[in-house]
């Protein structure tokens, strides 16, 4: 082990009461139930209830963290927010916002955002961080999510993004903290795909105006559908395995010795995909069937999920894997237990 390491002292989790269920969007879609049950991927999604914010969701992600690990938030000297920039008012930061929120009165605070890969890129910046710096010895990863506000349920280019849904999710991050070690990370960006998906109302190119507001509002859209298709069908999957493959082989692992995955949600076919190329049951990951698709926080979610269900435990190697539009594939190994 490095004299200098980081290590995972707990995570926090907020999940909103209210769900929409699959038969609910197929009444609203026209999608038959069992395709958003069975294809897409999920039986019912959080969606915000009324004082569910972007920020405020992160907030209670990052008070629920605090809890469970006994922190207290003047320890804390770096918060990184992971939320979305779909927010309570635009231009704010969120990281200063949860700073002020949890009492975080001796850290400094700053956003980063890669969709839904935000949260492995944070852990990266995190662990080079501490690893730099002398002063910083504790950092807290925290954000909230509520992209699938701009679905359109009634438009075809976007059923795969049905699934989007809404929480918030929060880790902390220590210095020499002994175990749940972070080990190494592998981002891989196309920007090819950088402008084929985009909320097609609302910024400079397309103001909200009167005559569009009502469509606008629900604008996520696909804007080159073909481009999207036919890159993403030859570079995706390879993407997804070579971000894991080179993640691991940095850490001195390789896939045989995954013993869990912290996957985002996406289809199954997608999902077995992957599993099957890495050579692991589907025992090893846990699908996300009844949460949809929490962008970034689905990696905090899903080893929530695993370290309650006992399938991550002392010494056992994961891998959070995330992709985001954009387009990005990432991935980093964590060594889980006493180092």
């Amino acid at each position: 082990m490095k004299d200098i390491h980081v290590g995972i002292v707990g995570m926090g989790l907020y999940i909103p009461e209210t769900y929409e269920t699959a038969e609910e969007i197929a009444q609203q879609s026209g999608i038959p139930v069992d395709v958003i049950k069975n294809k897409f991927g999920f039986n019912k999604k959080p969606i915000p209830g009324v004082d569910d914010g972007t920020m405020e969701m992160g907030v209670r992600a990052a008070q629920d963290c605090l809890n469970k690990t006994n922190t207290n938030p003047l320890d804390i000297d770096v918060i990184i927010s992971i939320g979305e920039e779909h927010k309570e008012y635009p231009l704010t930061t969120t990281g200063i916002y949860i700073q002020e929120a949890i009492g975080a009165y001796n850290a400094w605070a700053f956003d980063v955002a890669q969709r839904c890969g935000t949260a492995v890129v944070a852990m990266k910046l995190a662990k080079s961080l501490m690893m730099s710096d002398p002063s910083i010895n504790t950092i807290l990863i925290a954000g909230g999510y509520r992209n699938g506000d701009f679905i359109d349920y009634k438009n075809d280019r976007v059923t795969f993004m049905f699934n989007l849904a809404a929480g918030g999710g929060a880790i902390l991050l220590k210095k020499n903290y002994g175990k749940n070690l972070l080990l190494e990370s592998r981002i891989i960006t196309d920007g090819s795909f950088a402008r084929d998906v985009a909320v097609k109302y609302g910024g400079t190119i397309n103001p909200l105006t009167k005559e569009n507001i009502e469509y606008g509002l629900k604008s996520l859209d696909v804007l080159d559908p073909q481009h999207m298709k036919n890159g993403l069908g030859e570079k995706s999957m390879p993407n997804f395995l070579k971000a894991i493959d080179d993640s691991l082989s940095a850490s001195g692992f390789s896939r045989k010795d995954i013993d869990y995955v912290a996957m985002l949600h996406m289809k199954p076919s997608a999902h077995e995909y992957v599993m099957n190329e890495l050579g692991l049951g589907l025992d090893k990951s846990i699908y996300l069937r009844d949460y949809g698709h929490i962008g970034q926080i689905d990696q905090i979610l899903s080893t929530s999920l695993a370290l309650n269900e006992e399938k991550i435990k002392d010494g056992s190697i994961v891998v959070w894997v995330s992709a985001g539009i954009g387009y990005a594939w990432d991935a980093c190994t964590i060594k889980w237990g006493n180092s």
